[in-house]
C-alpha cells in the first residue's frame, strides 16, 4: 500500500478479517483492500489454521491504513476502544449510521456509539461537536449534553433547539 503510516489499527478477528475488510471498504469512500497474507505449514501447530487460508488482510478506509487478521476465537472486541468517524452534517451522520448498525447490536447504541455486525465499536458523531456540548460552564451546552446522553443515534438538529433552549422552561 502506498505510504508508510507509523501508527495501523489492528483488528483481531476470528475468521471474518476478509469479509470485514470488504464490508468496511464498501461503506467509505477512498477505500481499498491491499495486500492479503495467507497462512502456510509454518507455525501450524499454534494457528492451527488451513494452509492457504486468509491470516492478514490490509486495507485502507478514507486514507487510513489497517490490518485485520484471523487470529482465531480467543479475542473478541468490545467499548474500551473505538473508531470515530467525524461527520460533516446529519446526512453523513444517517449514512454511516444506516450502514454500519445493519447486523449489529442494538444494545450497544448510546450518544453516537455502535457496535457493527462484527462486534467492532464506532462513534459515528458531527465533527466539531465539542462547540455543541462541551462547556461545563455554559447552560446550552449543558442541555445539549443531557440531550446527547438520551439519543442513540446523534440528532444535531435536536442537539442545536436543545442547546438554543428551544423547547425548555429553563
Amino acid at each position: 500500500m502506498a505510504g508508510i503510516q507509523k501508527i495501523t489499527p489492528f483488528l483481531w478477528f476470528d475468521t471474518q478479517a476478509e469479509e470485514a475488510a470488504k464490508y468496511y471498504v464498501s461503506i467509505f469512500k477512498n477505500s481499498k483492500i491491499g495486500n492479503i497474507t495467507r497462512y502456510g505449514e509454518a507455525g501450524r501447530e499454534v494457528h492451527k489454521r488451513p494452509p492457504g487460508s486468509v491470516q492478514v488482510v490490509e486495507f485502507t478506509l478514507e486514507g487510513q491504513r489497517f490490518m485485520a487478521l484471523n487470529g482465531g476465537p480467543n479475542f473478541k472486541f468490545n467499548e474500551a476502544i473505538s473508531l470515530y468517524i467525524g461527520c460533516k452534517d446529519q446526512a453523513e451522520i444517517d449514512y454511516y449510521w444506516n450502514k454500519l448498525t445493519q447486523g449489529g447490536d442494538p444494545a450497544a447504541q448510546q450518544c453516537g456509539w455502535l457496535k457493527d455486525k462484527y462486534g467492532v465499536s464506532w462513534q459515528v458523531a458531527l465533527e466539531g461537536m465539542e462547540r455543541i456540548v462541551g462547556d461545563p460552564s455554559d447552560p446550552g451546552s449543558q442541555r445539549a449534553m443531557e440531550a446527547m446522553m438520551e439519543m442513540r443515534k446523534i440528532d444535531v438538529a435536536k442537539l442545536e433547539e436543545a442547546r438554543a433552549g428551544v423547547g425548555t422552561t429553563a
